[in-house]
């Protein structure tokens, strides 16, 4: 297996878990260089691994010769019958709450409020939901592998903690008694969803 691997992003916090999780097999993974140059692909799937799949083999075409791993990830809720999922960044948007050109960026907080609506008057003990990422790899526009991580939980009914972002301050752990937003970096590192997938997939490489 190569010693670098090439992501298909610009996210800090997608690159530092990715990192993180890689260091223990002394691989470097790097962001796709002149990604910022690439026109970025239209996500059709109804699936994370469907739209992680698509964005591999597009931008492994772009990168001939080179490693790339892509993926999706968002939020399941068992309640909401696996929902947002694939609309996890856009659950409000979708309802139709979008921010004036003017406003700042409150897209985190209209999706936790959408997410708190949807679930109103549902039980704690039936508000069970996860992270899930997926991840593929593929050179040239071939498909070598797939792999998915997860981070299992609860949502709360209330915003609790400042850190994090997304639904972080919604996201309980019951083994923690804390939400993802109270957790420090080191101890929310360890237990990324995006760090498990690429952990799984850097183990089906080196079979």
């Amino acid at each position: 297996m190569a010693s670098r691997l090439f992501a298909a992003t610009s996210s800090q916090g997608k690159l530092r878990d990715f990192r993180t999780a890689a260091q223990a097999h002394n691989i470097d993974i790097a962001p796709l260089p002149e990604l910022s140059e690439i026109a970025p692909p239209e996500e059709t799937g109804s699936t994370f691994l469907a739209n992680a799949t698509l964005k591999a083999i597009y931008y492994s075409q772009s990168a001939p010769g080179r490693l790339v791993l892509a993926d999706d990830s968002g939020l399941e809720v068992d309640a909401l019958a696996g929902a947002p999922g694939v609309r996890s960044a856009r659950f409000a948007a979708d309802a139709g709450f979008v921010d004036s050109p003017d406003a700042n960026d409150n897209t985190d907080v209209w999706n936790n409020m959408v997410l708190l609506q949807r679930l109103a008057g549902v039980p704690m003990e039936q508000r069970t939901a996860r992270y899930h990422c997926v991840l593929v790899a593929a050179r040239d526009g071939e498909v070598l592998q797939t792999a998915d991580g997860t981070v299992e939980g609860m949502i709360l009914e209330a915003p609790r903690g400042t850190g994090g972002f997304g639904y972080d301050p919604l996201f309980f752990l019951p083994e923690l008694d804390k939400t993802m937003a109270e957790i420090d970096l080191e101890t929310k590192l360890g237990l990324s969803h995006r760090g498990r997938a690429l952990e799984a997939l850097l183990a089906k490489l080196d079979a």
